[in-house]
């Protein structure tokens, strides 16, 4: 039987529309309307979309969108002044530098130098501290979105088998430390796994974020797993001369075992920009010392 389609799109949807209704009641009841600064350095053209994109939610959700648009040859200095001068600004919640920097830039250093009860991205060595020793934390958004679709799919993810495919600071790494909250027993797994195939064979929820097109078969997968497909990745179409947007699993082969599996696109990647949008509610309500958002954090 095939599996069921987590729909990452509607999904977003819903997690944007608690948002704003969340800003609504801020603004109403305290006064307070939660703002997000996103800092792009250089004219890189996927960058360049993602940021318009957050900066379109950002304001749809009725929240204040700050973006500031730097040359490629900004100085590391100047960029810091920056994140100081949006560090000390009592109307700015939430903080990204979308990434990658400029070669000559240190993306840990201008990561580090943002206040971490503001890094909306999750990135702060204090954060990343934070999750790994079960503390509260500002979560990375990909990893975040991930859990709450498997909570959303799954109810209760305690006792269940993870294996997360990939090691990133991103992705792999804070997926795990997230499934060991929830009382998962979880395996990451990477190129110098022994017996991969085998390692996946045993999961219950099987999270994919390597950036190799495909690479899962459905072979390797459990009858009635969960799998969430964290991959984004452009490959040639030789017959019609174009290309499309591929996942780490082949989805065909795999949705014919899985339980539940996330399409590419319109799995994982949506929820990615609503997650940030759920940081930013977050870390304003946790700067007012107010009730955090319910279902919106980890």
């Amino acid at each position: 039987m095939a599996a069921s389609i987590i729909d990452g799109k509607a999904f977003a949807a819903k997690v944007r529309e608690k948002v704003a209704e969340h800003v609504s009641r801020l603004k109403a009841d305290h006064g307070i309307t939660p703002g997000l600064a996103v800092v792009l350095v250089g004219e890189d053209p996927a960058s360049q979309v993602y940021v318009r994109n957050k900066g379109k939610q950002t304001v749809e959700c009725g929240m204040q969108s700050f973006e500031h648009k730097l040359p490629v040859d900004t100085p590391e200095a100047d960029l810091l002044a920056l994140v100081a001068r949006l560090n000390a600004d009592p109307a700015v919640h939430g903080i990204l530098v979308q990434l990658p920097l400029p070669a000559h830039m240190n993306a840990d250093a201008v990561i580090n130098a943002i206040d971490p009860a503001k890094d909306v991205d999750g990135f702060h060595i204090s954060n990343v501290g934070l999750l790994g020793t079960g503390q509260k934390s500002m979560v990375p958004c990909t990893p975040l979105g991930c859990l709450m679709m498997l909570r959303e799919q799954l109810g209760s993810l305690s006792g269940l088998n993870a294996v997360v495919i990939g090691r990133s600071n991103i992705v792999g790494k804070p997926m795990a430390q997230l499934l060991l909250g929830e009382s998962c027993t979880v395996t990451i797994a990477h190129s110098r796994t022994k017996d991969l195939p085998e390692v996946v064979r045993r999961a219950d929820i099987v999270v994919a974020a390597v950036g190799r097109p495909q690479m899962v078969p459905g072979d390797w997968i459990k009858p009635g797993a969960t799998v969430i497909d964290v991959g984004i990745n452009r490959i040639d179409v030789p017959e019609t001369g174009k290309t499309r947007l591929v996942g780490d699993v082949d989805y065909d082969s795999c949705a014919q075992v899985a339980g539940a599996i996330t399409p590419v696109p319109g799995g994982v990647g949506p929820m990615t920009i609503a997650c940030l949008l759920a940081n930013t509610v977050t870390a304003c309500c946790r700067a007012n010392g107010l009730a955090e958002p319910e279902g919106l954090t980890a």
